[in-house]
């Protein structure tokens, strides 16, 4: 048996007990030791993201292998892994070109997708043996963070930076302050954060961010290019909403691009001149998920301390403290919830 914390209606979370999973042939079965607490969670809690109930939500973890399937090679009872919840069908032509995160099958452990498997806010959870990525010694804590980190690099990938370029990061929650530290780690230069909260504003200024404003005092849209030198290469939204993608456009540069990296509402909009895109060549870039390269590397970035992960996390909780960490996102307290199944 094994415990989870498990969705049972929009707002509804129940610790339960059920029988621990069998893994199949290709998989093997992780003890969870970490798992992150992320905004899609807090959207499939809330209703604004909808999902099929009962389910485990949790997709941002690591833990110990303690059974394999009969077909794995490669992978070992006792070895320590992160998690990458991204399932590919390795069929399709998004998966064949190494776009697995596109893939026509979108498959995920506790994440976003068109099938959504149970995740890993539960004791043990049965992933595919391709999915895990070794961490060494690594805390859990620390590797739960492998995905959310995937997913910044490939925001960076999607923007075509080059060492030098100047970017502005809108936002500095947890996947901000990521976003600070993959863009500095790729050669962006110089970084200015805009943020209304005092402490995440300090915090990314210890992060390395060059300049940080408060868009409560000052117009984001004029501070923003006085603190760059003029307007910026890449702006970045890491909130989800359609004001500040309209504030990260407009201090782009001519042949600058606007990364939306925050989750926005499925019903929103956005207003865009088809003139300025053409004239100014401003390019809008999404950046969804990850791909089984960016999680690797981003493992790797972990491994070898190029990444601040544990500066992030600012609570740990057991299964029955995810209603609570669902509040203090929605009030902005604190930064990265991290759950461990063994603390309650």
């Amino acid at each position: 048996m094994m415990r989870t914390a498990t969705l049972t209606d929009v707002g509804e979370i129940a610790v339960r007990e059920r029988e621990r999973p069998e893994p199949a042939a290709d998989e093997v079965l992780v003890r969870v030791g970490a798992c992150g607490v992320c905004m899609t969670d807090y959207h499939m809690y809330h209703g604004s993201f909808a999902v099929e109930t009962p389910l485990v939500l949790g997709h941002e973890s690591a833990g110990e292998v303690v059974d394999a399937g009969d077909g794995v090679t490669g992978v070992e009872t006792g070895d320590r892994v992160a998690i990458n919840p991204t399932i590919p069908c390795t069929t399709c032509s998004y998966c064949k070109r190494g776009e697995t995160h596109l893939c026509e099958n979108n498959t995920s452990v506790g994440g976003a997708g068109d099938t959504i498997l149970d995740g890993a806010f539960a004791e043990y959870v049965a992933v595919p043996a391709i999915s895990v990525e070794p961490i060494g010694e690594m805390s859990f804590e620390r590797a739960a963070l492998a995905e959310p980190l995937a997913c910044c690099m490939h925001g960076v990938d999607q923007t075509d930076l080059e060492p030098g370029d100047s970017v502005a990061i809108i936002g500095a929650g947890p996947i901000g302050l990521l976003l600070l530290q993959a863009f500095r780690n790729a050669g962006a230069a110089p970084i200015v954060v805009s943020e209304p909260d005092d402490e995440r504003r300090e915090l990314a200024a210890e992060l390395g961010a060059d300049a940080v404003v408060d868009p409560d005092e000052d117009d984001p849209t004029t501070v923003v290019p006085a603190a760059a030198d003029g307007p910026v290469d890449v702006g970045v939204e890491a909130i989800g909403l359609v004001p500040t993608i309209e504030q990260a456009n407009e201090v782009t540069a001519k042949g600058g691009s606007t990364l939306i990296f925050g989750v926005p509402d499925q019903e929103a909009t956005l207003e865009v001149s088809p003139f300025d895109v053409f004239f100014d060549e401003v390019g809008y870039r999404g950046s969804y998920s990850l791909t089984a390269a960016d999680f690797e590397r981003a493992v790797t970035m972990l491994r070898y301390d190029r990444v601040d992960a544990e500066t992030l996390v600012t609570s740990t909780i057991g299964l029955g403290d995810l209603p609570a960490a669902f509040d203090r996102m929605e009030n902005a307290e604190g930064l990265k919830n991290v759950v461990v199944p063994g603390d309650d």
